[in-house]
C-alpha cells in the first residue's frame, strides 16, 4: 500500500486523477488532485478533485448530484498518476453524456456510437454554433419547433408500425428519439436522469 505522502506530485502540488467506471471500465474523466483533496476523498470515499480555474476543492456531484462512489485508487509506476475506480451516480460530463470522452480526433474503426455520446454532441451544439447545423436551427428556432417536430416524429412512428414496416419503423424511432434528445438539452435534462426515473419503477422487472 503506498502512502499519499510517496506519490509524485508535480511542481504545483497536483496529480492527474484518470477516473474510470467499474462497471464499463470506461474512462468517464480525468481531473487533478492535491494531497489534500486526495485525503478528503479516501476519508469521505467519493470523489474530491482541486480545480486549477477556481483555486478550490470541488466535489463530484455537489452541485449536480451526479456524485462518483470509489472503489479503488490505484498509482502508476512512476506515482505521478492515479486511477481511481469508481460507481458513478449519473453522468460524469457537465453535458450529460457518461464520459467527457466522446469528441473524437483520430481514429481508424471509430469510437462505438451510443445515445451519450449524441446527447453530447447536440448539448455542444447548443453551447458552440456549427455552419449548417440542423441542431442548430433547432435550438434557433425554439421550443415551440422542437415540440412540434416532436409530434410529427411521433406521427411517423405510429404510421411506421401500424404499416408493419421494421425497417421503417427503426427509422422513424431514430428520428423521434434525437429531437426527444434535443428537448432534453434544450431543457437541461440529463440522460442519467431519464435513466434515474426508469430505475426507480424497476423492482424486479420493470413495473408499467
Amino acid at each position: 500500500m503506498v502512502d499519499i505522502k510517496e506519490l509524485n506530485y508535480g511542481p504545483n502540488g497536483l496529480i492527474p486523477a484518470v477516473v474510470v467506471d467499474s462497471v464499463s471500465g470506461a474512462v468517464l474523466m480525468v481531473a487533478y488532485m492535491n494531497a489534500e483533496s486526495l485525503r478528503i476523498s479516501m476519508d469521505e470515499g467519493r470523489t474530491c478533485f482541486w480545480s486549477r480555474s477556481r483555486g478550490e476543492f470541488w466535489r463530484k456531484g455537489e452541485t449536480s448530484g451526479n456524485t462518483q462512489r470509489i472503489i479503488g485508487i490505484k498509482t502508476d509506476c512512476d506515482r505521478d498518476a492515479l486511477l481511481i475506480t469508481v460507481k458513478k451516480d449519473g453522468p460524469a460530463c457537465h453535458t450529460g453524456a457518461d464520459s467527457c470522452f466522446f469528441e473524437e480526433v483520430y481514429g481508424r474503426n471509430g469510437e462505438p456510437f451510443s445515445l451519450n455520446k449524441l446527447y453530447g454532441i447536440i448539448s455542444d451544439r447548443k453551447m458552440n454554433r456549427k455552419e449548417g447545423s440542423y441542431t442548430n436551427y433547432l435550438f434557433d428556432k425554439g421550443v415551440d419547433k422542437i415540440l412540434k417536430k416532436l409530434g410529427e416524429e411521433s406521427a411517423e412512428v405510429i404510421i411506421a408500425g401500424k404499416s408493419g414496416d421494421k425497417a421503417e419503423t427503426i427509422y422513424e424511432i431514430a428520428d423521434l428519439t434525437y429531437h426527444a434528445l434535443v428537448l432534453m438539452a434544450d431543457m437541461g435534462i440529463k440522460p442519467g436522469e431519464i435513466i434515474n426515473e426508469l430505475a426507480s419503477r424497476h423492482s424486479g422487472d420493470m413495473q408499467s
